[in-house]
This record gives C-alpha cells, sequence and structure tokens, in this order.
C-alpha cells in the first residue's frame, strides 16, 4: 500500500469463509462443473470451499505471479494448466476458474487466455478488472488494498481519531 489515500480493507478468516460459501452459494444455478481451477495462491482457500459447496471433485490449480507484497508487477506464469484439464474443456467438460480477487484483470486475462471457455469467478472484484470475471461476490473501489487473512496478524489498532484508549 504505498499511496497514502489508498484504502484499506482487512478480512478476516470468518469472513472471508462466509463470502467464498456466498460464491459457491451464488455458482449453484450455473453448475454443475466438472473441475475447478484454482489460480494459485490467492484462489487456492475459495476454490477449496466452492470445490467442496458443490461437489467438484477435480481440483486443479495454476500459478501466476502478479505481485510482489503489496506492489503489481510485471505477470508470470510460474505453473501451467495439466494438459488433461485442457484435454477436458476442449471436449466440452464445464470448468471453473476461482480467485480471491481481481484487480486490473492482467491475472484474469492471462488464465482467461488458457481457458476461453470456462466460467471465472472471484470472491472480490475491482472495478478494471471486474468485466473479466463472470461471477463475483463484492466489489471495491480500484483505490483499495484488500488484507486477506493470510496476510494478517492480531495487533493492537490505535483508534481512527487519534489518542491511545
Amino acid at each position: 500500500m504505498n499511496n497514502p489515500n489508498q484504502k484499506s480493507f482487512p478480512v478476516s478468516w470468518d469472513q472471508f469463509h462466509r463470502d467464498s460459501r456466498a460464491l459457491a452459494w451464488r455458482l449453484t444455478s450455473i453448475g454443475p462443473f466438472d473441475a475447478v481451477v484454482a489460480i494459485a495462491r490467492g484462489g487456492l482457500v475459495p476454490a477449496t470451499i466452492v470445490a467442496r459447496e458443490l461437489n467438484i471433485r477435480t481440483v486443479e490449480t495454476v500459478a501466476v505471479k502478479s505481485y510482489d507484497h503489496q506492489n503489481q508487477g510485471g505477470i508470470k506464469v510460474l505453473k501451467e494448466i495439466s494438459q488433461s484439464i485442457l484435454d477436458m474443456a476442449k471436449n466440452g467438460a464445464k470448468v471453473l476458474i476461482v480467485d480471491d480477487l481481481v484487480d486490473t484483470g492482467s491475472t484474469a486475462r492471462l488464465v482467461r487466455d488458457m481457458l476461453p471457455g470456462a466460467h471465472f469467478a472471484t470472491v472480490y472484484a475491482k472495478p478494471m478488472g471486474r468485466e473479466l470475471v463472470d461471477t463475483f461476490i463484492t466489489e471495491v473501489s480500484q483505490d483499495t488494498w484488500i488484507f486477506f487473512p493470510w496476510d494478517l496478524d492480531v495487533a493492537y489498532a490505535a483508534p481512527i481519531g487519534g489518542g491511545t484508549d
């Protein structure tokens, strides 16, 4: 979060679990899906929850790096989608792609190109990337930095209005 005007949106484990289940609920009318592809790392947790809720047993990953801690940089594929999933999709199987967030859309665009017919779902969406996903739960402004539960530790927070108590 380099911009002092940037908003902060911390998400607890409970909230993320509820939002991921809400995503699964929203996807029930679109499925059933034959496989889910989680975009690692952020999409691993919501994809697991969605796969459980929708009883999807074929779970795959694609590993894409587009962030360095809090700064978005170049995009790099670290692990490709397996050929068996690509073949399933080519043969008409219904594949679901899951990620935690669509931000600028660079990751979403790259993975969509790998699986053009897949349904793309994210828990959170920002305006610049929103058009690239088919289903999401919560939209946040582009200048909001989402702190996911795996990025946080319990610590003292100063009162908003100042002071120490």
